[in-house]
Formats: C-alpha cells, structure tokens, sequence
C-alpha cells in the first residue's frame, strides 16, 4: 500500500471536485480584483510604497515559517535598492540579498518561463555560503539523497513526509516544469494551488523548499493578475496560519490523488490575505490623501519619517525624546521640528497633563 502520493501509480495525475472550489475561485477573483482596482486608483507613489511594504513583509515572513527570522529594516532596503528605489542604505547581508533576488525574480519576471536553470539559482541565491544552518548542503542543484520532513527530538523524531527517491527527481520535476509552462486551460489562481503542492511534494532541493514553492506560487499569482505589483501577502498570512498549513499538506500528500481539501484550505488563506490587504486600503488612501495635503509643504526628512510612523499606526505618545531617538537627532533639534510642524498646523499639542509633553497629528 502507497504511503504517500507520489507513490501512487497515476501519479501526478490531481483532481478535484470542480463544484466545491468554483464558487470559492469566482469569490477570490472577485477580491482580486476590487483590491487591484483600488490600488491602481491611486497615486504612484502610493503604489510603490505599497509594494515595497508587500516585498518586505513576503521575505520576512515566508522565512520565518520556515524558522528564520530576518531584519525586517534590512530586508525592505535591500527591496528597495533592487527596486531601484531611493531610500538610505543599509549594510548588505549576503543571505537576506538572497531571499530579496528570488522573491523579485519572481514577482517581477512573472511572464518569463520557470526553467530548471532558473530554480536551481534560486535555490544558489537562498544558499550564498552553501550551508543551510551548520549543515553543508548541496546548493543549486537536485538533491542527490532520500528527504524528511521530521519534528521533535532527535531521539523522538516524527516523520510528517518523505519526498520521492533521488533518481526519480529530475524526471518529476521536468513534468512539472512542462506542465508550468504549458499548461493553459486552468484558471491561473487554481494552478497556483496545485503547483505549490506538487512542488512541495516532489521536494527537490536538500532545504529551501518551502521558500521555494511559495515564490513558485507567487510567480502564478502575479500571472493571474498580468502584474508584477504585489498588494498582498500570501507568505504572511500562512505564517498566521503555520500549523493548519503543515497539517493540510502532510493531509493531502498521505490521501489520494483528490486534493480537494488542499484547494480550499490554499483558496481560504489567499482569499484572507487579500481581504487583509483590502481592510488596510482605507489606511492607505487616508494616508495618500494627508500626504496630498502637504504636497505644499516644506519638511524635512525626520519630519517625514515621524508623519509617516504616526501614519501607520505609531506605538504610544510621541514626545521629545522619542522623536530623537527614532530620527536620531537631539532633543533641542527634536524640539525645533515638532514646534515647526505646530507652526504648520500639522501636530498639536495633547491637552493631558504628565510628566512629558506629547503630540499628535492634527488631522488624524
């Protein structure tokens, strides 16, 4: 009896009950849609601002399912400075430029065909010193040894999956490169789905698979959409829903061939990503607006920053001593821009009393 589905003699002949997710489908491209609309109604500076933010929470995230937290400030310059963005430079860290060249070879290439070539320098680029943690692995390359995804102690280790031999892996990933660029008649978002479980289930490289597959799925993603523009996060949302998504996937590839299941639960969490992105929309144009409003203006760039972290959300009551410490600046030069932007009729001074003076935005 075949333990998992790779093994089985149709595979990977998928299929699934086309009555269940069709509603799901018509729903998410819906969705889709109203958030790609509103996006591109509004100014390009929004725009691009937006896209970076996606980027930069798309690398953090799906390298934090899979255990490895990243400088967030790191990541988002190194977007930006890809992106050809201008934005003051951080030092380079070898390993997140890495991750940063996949997800945007990715995202922003989305038309051009996914070869073998290509996913073996991602895989060289997730992997710049050839290690995964203390371990050497084999980078840019086809694993050449038997898989596991195990948890646990090593003494007490549980074993979720096993992938295909090593001798099968380059004839089931040729059909699945085949089947990625050929394949026509789908509705690109269904592929999406399908192709991150197949190439999650033939598990190709020594690690870096699930990074992978997520960039796979985010390629057919921006090919449903014709555009390279990210407004969403679908990495960030299965980081929210970590175990539901492992549970599902060890699910799926120790059933059968139906992966119904599957389908829902991918169409599920990317229809919550996008509804996330929709419920921040009203931020962003509120956002863009005050920023229109000042277009006449002259700030400075800490006073900008400060705007900009109240904007989105800024933690606690500013004072003073926060703005120097964030803008790095002294206090007396700290005070002279938040009286400047008192002057302007852009921070007001709050009414309750305390040990520190605090300010907020007028209009927000």
């Amino acid at each position: 009896m075949s333990k998992y589905i790779h093994e089985l003699e149709k595979w990977p002949n998928f299929y699934w009950d086309q009555g269940k997710i069709a509603d799901l489908l018509i729903q998410l491209r819906h969705s889709q849609g109203l958030l790609i609309g509103g996006m591109q109604s509004i100014g390009f500076h929004v725009q691009e601002e937006t896209v970076l933010q996606t980027l930069t929470q798309d690398v953090v995230k799906s390298s934090e399912i899979e255990g490895e937290i990243l400088d967030k400030s790191l990541v988002r310059s190194s977007v930006a400075r890809h992106l050809g963005m201008e934005i003051a430079a951080d030092p380079i860290d070898r390993n997140i430029e890495g991750v940063v060249e996949m997800v945007l070879d990715a995202t922003q290439k989305y038309d051009q065909p996914l070869t073998k070539e290509r996913l073996l320098s991602w895989h060289a680029s997730l992997f710049p010193s050839g290690r995964s943690g203390f371990s050497k692995i084999r980078v840019g390359a086809w694993r050449t040894g038997p898989v596991q995804v195990v948890s646990g102690r090593f003494d007490k280790e549980k074993i979720h999956f096993e992938g295909p031999a090593a001798d099968k892996v380059d004839r089931d990933m040729q059909v699945f490169l085949d089947w990625i660029n050929n394949e026509t008649t789908l509705d690109l978002v269904l592929k999406a789905a399908i192709a991150h479980l197949w190439f999650i289930t033939i598990h190709p490289f020594d690690d870096g698979n699930g990074r992978i597959g997520r960039a796979i799925a985010d390629l057919i993603l921006a090919r449903s959409e014709k555009s390279s523009c990210r407004f969403y996060s679908l990495s960030t949302q299965i980081q929210k829903e970590r175990k539901s998504y492992y549970t599902i996937l060890e699910q799926t590839q120790k059933g059968n061939l139906d992966i119904t299941s599957w389908i829902e639960w991918f169409f599920g969490c990317l229809s919550r990503a996008i509804q996330d992105a929709l419920s921040t929309f009203d931020k962003v144009v509120h956002k863009a607006k005050f920023w229109e409003a000042l277009s006449e203006k002259s700030l400075n760039e800490r006073q900008r920053k400060i705007i900009n972290n109240l904007l989105d959300n800024f933690k606690g009551k500013l004072t003073t001593s926060k703005w120097a410490k964030i803008t790095k600046c002294s206090q007396d030069t700290a005070y002279r821009d938040i009286l400047d932007l008192i002057d302007k009729e852009i921070l007001v001074k709050n009414l309750e009393g305390g040990r520190s003076t605090s300010y907020s935005l007028k209009s927000s």
